[in-house]
């Protein structure tokens, strides 16, 4: 019993020590203080919790642990007195949490009100004479193993593919007593993730006697707040399983580190499914696989955490529901009848609402809450764009968006209220303090103030990196907020304030990879005055900060192109494919240069001078011939011909010998692959041009594939002389092109390898593969020359491990970016294990 009770005072003490630094402890203090009040001693209870929050104010100020988890413990101690004098204390804290602070709460909720009294004595009826009798609890894993995995309340008859791919992955496994099985369901928010895995689990309860646990990470992450230490959320849900867990009443230790080793200990002789729904990390997922054989992990993510395939997981895609997925929810829950007899009206609400599993459930609860509503009625009005959104809800819901976003928008005051208004017209939902005082035209100092006011009212979230969230449907209502309050222009200007501070910064990340860069863009004006927080010595890396703000450099680019400021949006897009020399994503990369095409052809329409038309020009010529390598990269072979073709017409036009010969360097990477006569001259003229131009870096360049090209031809001593020429080029450079030099040293390898001297192929990939993608982050190169090394290794024979390794590696780049060669060499790897 005092074991239990421990366990409960540790539960409350975390609790009430995540409400001090939480949104929720102004309306929580009060009632704790009456709480605590009623059990004093000495110090007035009010007074007592506002020294403790002001002291763990001050610790988490100056990242003092010690002094965070002396708090703690003096609180865990007073709860542990408290529940000691007064059992019901307990049931009594978790009623007032989950009355004050429901998210914050919810552990040390579950905790009290799984089943168990914590009396320990029971007065019985008058049994011959009155007699009182003590019943001492059996421990919790004696009661009842843990069944924690929420029920599935709707109809489930989709998803049988992925259920049957769950039981492949999972349930073979889960009954082989020498391993453990990882599953990660993935997919777009509304798709069905969650309610597959509740359902998954439902059916496959027999295969896990030790009991199913489950982890709700969004309400973690909720619970943890900005305040806490990293890996706070994967700490707790440790707690949360261990308490569950046969041992429970030995305590729980305080560091990460203790928590996942006691939890391995725990669960070695159990057979248990554990679901961890709405991970971001895959470390989330590392510290609560468990160690008993038999046993599961089943996650649900919206990301993609191809790193657990490293750690044997199998993922799973959950994509929307097809038209015969969506047909059978309607169904579900209409009847078929009813959709039998509007087909076709059935069939285009299901491509109105995308496939989402969500959006589908609301239309079937507006059809059948409105008896005088048709489905083809239904689907004539969400097929208007401008209603749609506000179609897919149900009329009168007091917890529609209007209904609860309302009263707190109008408690705030003006300027408050403006920056709200304002920030739902920014393209993405994501942002830092400086974006959202570009927003609105003010300096950053007022705009954290006015940020802080919005967090206070639960209009934006404050994340974990310093920057700032905002839900999608609160930026649905500020945006309604703003077409109807903010002057018609305004928009607009928005868009061109918050895309020139993007263009700005994305210029100096570019430049700051890479100053001697191709680029057509004349931005020295606009850069000359503007603060550079690359060239500081604390500043962020440029390619992290632009992998990081990809989601919004793409969101300006689109906005930008829609409202026709196509001056601003082509140089943002030159600037952006700096990213993806590094980093392949391959979806973004595409979209991006195409807008930026999009753009430099209307900017080039609507130019009043020749020296503007020729600019634009060359600017649409470099931004087709980049947007060859995506193409390339995803198949569409015939599509990046063509625009090839067209960039190197355009380049003739602008008169710009730089571009030009860029233009027929990416013209032969084309020929490489459907026209390799051809190849070899393409790149020699485009050598030509560079040369004449006095492109140094460009003549390397051109140098390097044509190198590869004479190889591919068989002039294996040729292109030997013209790879060592190349990579002498780029190191010898006043900026040495690392990145380049090692894909040179990768192709020298290959030239090795060719000539039959295997272990300086190997050598110099080697050394390639560690350059790339250790100390230059081009992951997608490291890849190539992780293929090369697989290839010179299987020609020798004998060496097996090496190929195997180096194509698993290479695969988890390639499907990390969406580039369809994953595929191609998961076969060969198959190929190879048969």
């Amino acid at each position: 019993m005092e074991a239990e009770l421990a366990a409960l005072a540790a539960s409350g003490a975390t609790t009430l020590v995540g409400l001090m630094v939480s949104e929720s402890w102004e309306r929580a203090k009060g009632g704790l203080a009456r709480f605590f009040g009623r059990r004093a001693a000495g110090q007035a209870a009010e007074d007592e919790l506002r020294a403790s929050s002001a002291e763990l104010d001050g610790a988490l100020a100056a990242g003092d642990a010690g002094a965070q988890a002396d708090i703690q413990a003096r609180w865990r101690q007073r709860l542990e007195d408290i529940f000691q004098e007064d059992p019901a204390a307990a049931e009594e804290l978790a009623q007032l949490l989950s009355e004050l602070a429901p998210d914050a709460s919810r552990t040390f909720v579950s905790l009290v009100s799984g089943g168990v009294n914590y009396g320990p004595a029971f007065q019985g009826s008058h049994i011959h004479g009155g007699i009182t009798f003590n019943v001492r609890p059996a421990p919790l894993a004696e009661r009842n193993r843990p069944d924690q995995v929420p029920v599935v309340t709707v109809p489930f008859s989709n998803r049988t593919a992925e259920l049957a791919r769950l039981d492949e992955a999972l349930g073979t496994r889960a009954g082989d007593h020498g391993s453990v099985g990882v599953g990660v369901l993935d997919g777009l928010p509304g798709v069905g993730k969650t309610t597959m895995a509740w359902r998954w689990a439902d059916r496959t309860r027999g295969r896990f006697p030790d009991g199913q646990l489950y982890v709700d990470f969004a309400a973690l992450r909720d619970q943890s707040g900005a305040a806490s230490a990293a890996g706070a959320d994967v700490s707790e849900a440790l707690a949360m399983c261990l308490r569950s867990l046969p041992g429970s009443g030995d305590g729980i230790p305080s560091s990460l580190a203790e928590r996942t080793n006691l939890f391995r200990s725990r669960s070695a002789n159990l057979r248990i499914l554990l679901v961890l729904d709405d991970v971001n990390q895959p470390a989330q997922v590392r510290a609560l696989i468990p160690k008993g054989a038999g046993s599961a992990v089943l996650v649900t993510s919206r990301g993609r955490l191809g790193e657990l395939a490293m750690n044997g997981a199998r993922l799973i895609s959950v994509k929307p529901l097809d038209a015969h997925g969506g047909l059978e929810l309607l169904k579900d829950r209409c009847g078929a009848g009813a959709v039998e007899a509007e087909a076709e009206a059935a069939k285009r609400l299901v491509v109105l609402c995308d496939g989402l599993p969500v959006a589908l459930q609301i239309v079937a609860a507006r059809l059948l809450a409105d008896d005088t509503l048709t489905m083809t009625e239904l689907a004539a009005e969400l097929d208007d764009e401008a209603v749609r959104l506000a179609g897919m809800a149900l009329e009168g819901e007091e917890f529609s968006v209007s209904a609860v976003l309302g009263p707190s928008y109008r408690l705030l005051a003006p300027a408050a209220a403006r920056l709200y208004r304002l920030l739902g017209w920014l393209p993405t939902g994501s942002f830092d303090a400086g974006v959202a005082a570009v927003a609105a035209d003010i300096d950053t100092r007022s705009a954290k103030r006015l940020l802080g006011v919005l967090a206070k009212a639960s209009l934006v979230d404050l994340m974990g990196d310093g920057r700032y969230r905002m839900h999608d449907l609160v930026r649905l209502h500020a945006r309604e907020r703003a077409a109807e309050e903010e002057p018609e222009s305004e928009h607009a200007a928005l868009t061109e304030r918050v895309g020139t501070h993007y263009l700005v910064l994305t210029a100096f990340a570019d430049r700051a990879m890479r100053e001697d860069r191709l680029r057509v863009a004349r931005l020295s004006a606009l850069l000359r005055d503007a603060d550079n927080p690359f060239a500081v010595a604390d500043g962020p890396s440029p390619l992290e900060w632009m992998d990081t703000e990809r989601p919004a450099i793409l969101a300006v680019l689109r906005t930008a192109v829609g409202h026709r400021l196509h001056t601003l949006a082509w140089p943002l897009a030159e600037a952006f494919t700096a990213l993806f020399l590094h980093r392949r994503y391959l979806g973004a990369w595409k979209e991006s240069l195409e807008l930026g095409v999009e753009a430099a052809a209307a900017a080039a329409a609507a130019a009043r001078t020749a020296e503007e038309i020729e600019l634009a020009t060359a600017a649409e010529a470099r931004l087709r011939s980049l947007l060859s390598r995506p193409l390339l990269d995803l198949g569409e072979n015939d599509r990046a011909g063509a625009e090839l073709e067209r960039a190197a017409a355009l380049a003739e036009v602008a008169g710009d010998l730089v571009v030009r010969a860029s233009a027929l360097e990416f013209l032969g990477r084309y020929r490489d692959l459907h026209e390799p006569s051809r190849s070899v001259e393409t790149y020699q003229l485009s050598l030509e041009l560079n040369e004449r131009a006095g492109e140094a870096r460009g003549a390397a360049i051109a140098a390097f594939f044509l190198g590869r090209a004479q190889d591919a031809r068989g002039d294996h001593a040729e292109a030997m002389a013209t790879l060592l020429r190349a990579r002498t080029d780029f190191t010898a450079r006043e900026e040495p092109d690392r990145r380049m030099a090692a894909r040179a040293s990768a192709a020298i390898g290959v030239v090795h390898g060719h000539l039959g001297e295997t272990e300086e192929a190997i050598r110099e990939l080697r050394e390639a593969i560690r350059v790339l993608g250790e100390d230059v982050g081009a992951t997608h190169y490291a890849a190539e020359a992780r293929e090369h090394l697989a290839d010179v290794a299987e020609r020798a024979g004998g060496r097996e491990d090496l190929v195997r390794g180096n194509l698993r590696c290479a695969i988890e780049i390639y499907e990390a970016t969406g580039n369809p060669r994953a595929e191609t060499l998961r076969r060969r790897l198959e190929a190879l294990d048969h």
